[in-house]
């Protein structure tokens, strides 16, 4: 082995174009073959040379400057490995990433032949200056497994840190086409104390391999589909300073089958029983009561999606449309079921006031003889109303029905055109 330290490295480059993939870092060093105790040798004298010893940590905790430009550009890629949780009511998602920055220091570059080919170092994360890369939009940030307490260097002074983040952040979502909608939620990358001079953040990678990487790595097959994810640039004004913002956005889309099963079809077949109803027999309180039935079934469903939907919505949810709407239908068909039930009453008490008269003036019938015309005319009106009351009763139970039914043709047919589009 060649004992000669060098202090200034040989070779101070970066691949024109390299990938941080979700697991590993690829390396392009060859790594010269050592026996144990030549590596262990060149191990600590790496770190002599590049200041990580006990005497100049101090040295290493200071902010990078690169030779060409004073602005330190920190390199990001963010991966969505698990959607945790989708809390519609409180417009929040939780996410499980993992999170790599990258970022240059010239200080700790080597060439990898003048120590026995390492050409990479894992040390402790408190010696060194990292960029402070926070969360805009996090409301509640833990490490998912544990926090990675080392920082990997590369031989052409790239420093890289990894971290896998269960993140919870703000989402406003919109929840017009809900259990059918399409989410796209923003995780926003800025540092707290620099501005774009100092630091600017740019994606390792771009965004259809972090699509891809994040869907082959994706773990949770549960509510939620993903999608994709784009990526933007931005800048944000914090006082008097720009800060530099990288633009995660992620689309996810909702699976509506379990939403369909225990909301939507058990409405509609509500409705269907409600026309059905209407076979039944136009007199007694059976009628009635099986639609007040429907009509309570309906509203404990609405209490569910109470709890679901947010109160501040800007738009009205359309399946609160559905099942309100259902729920009016209904309501009205109660209406028209006291309302014929009332007709047909009157038309039960004027029967009955005539068969009355009848028995009662039979019982002279010297009398009934003497007065059988006028009596026999009260009667044949009597029985006219009578007639009169059940016919109205029945023209208005048949025209409700007729209408009842192109109603409820019209109003699935407009709900389901608005949904088609996102359920194709």
């Amino acid at each position: 082995m060649n004992n000669t330290i060098t202090t200034q490295p040989t070779q101070l480059w970066a691949p024109a174009s390299f990938h941080v993939g979700p697991t590993c870092w690829v390396s392009d060093a060859d790594e010269e073959i050592c026996n144990s105790t030549a590596y262990a040798e060149a191990h600590e004298a790496l770190i002599q040379h590049l200041g990580l010893d006990e005497t100049n940590t101090q040295m290493t905790r200071t902010r990078p400057q690169v030779p060409w430009t004073t602005t330190i550009v920190t390199y990001v890629d963010l991966y969505v490995s698990s959607i945790i949780d989708v809390n519609e009511k409180a417009q929040s998602i939780s996410t499980q990433i993992k999170l790599i920055i990258v970022w240059r220091d010239s200080k700790f570059s080597w060439n990898p032949n003048d120590f026995c080919g390492i050409g990479t170092l894992a040390f402790s994360k408190n010696v060194f200056w990292s960029p402070d890369i926070g969360i805009v939009e996090s409301i509640k940030t833990e490490f998912g497994t544990k926090e990675s307490p080392n920082v990997q260097l590369r031989y052409w002074g790239f420093l890289l840190t990894s971290d896998v983040l269960s993140l919870t952040t703000a989402c406003k979502m919109d929840l017009y086409r809900f259990p059918f909608d399409i989410q796209s939620c923003s995780i926003t990358l800025q540092s707290s104390s620099y501005s774009k001079k100092n630091l600017v953040i740019d994606s390792l990678n771009d965004a259809e391999g972090v699509t891809f990487d994040s869907k082959e790595s994706f773990k949770s097959q549960g509510e939620w589909e993903l999608l994709n994810i784009n990526i933007s640039t931005a800048q944000a004004t914090i006082v008097w300073d720009d800060m530099d913002q990288l633009i995660y956005q992620i689309t996810i889309k909702r699976k509506p089958f379990l939403y369909f099963i225990n909301i939507i079809l058990p409405v509609f077949f509500f409705i269907v029983l409600d026309v059905t109803s209407f076979f039944m027999g136009t007199s007694g309180s059976d009628k009635l009561s099986f639609k007040v039935t429907l009509l309570l079934s309906i509203s404990v469903l609405l209490l569910i999606l109470n709890d679901i939907l947010p109160s501040t919505a800007d738009k009205i949810p359309l399946i609160g449309v559905y099942c309100t709407g259902i729920f009016c239908l209904i309501g009205i068909s109660i209406v028209e079921t006291i309302l014929v039930n009332f007709l047909m009453a009157r038309g039960a008490e004027s029967r009955s006031l005539v068969e009355t008269t009848a028995a009662v003036s039979g019982q002279d019938d010297g009398v009934r003889d003497l007065q059988s015309p006028p009596d026999s005319v009260r009667d044949q009106n009597e029985m006219q109303r009578c007639l009169c009351w059940t016919r109205v009763a029945r023209i208005i139970d048949v025209a409700f029905f007729v209408l009842y039914i192109i109603t409820i043709i019209v109003f699935l047919s407009v709900l389901g055109k608005l949904w088609v589009p996102v359920m194709s």
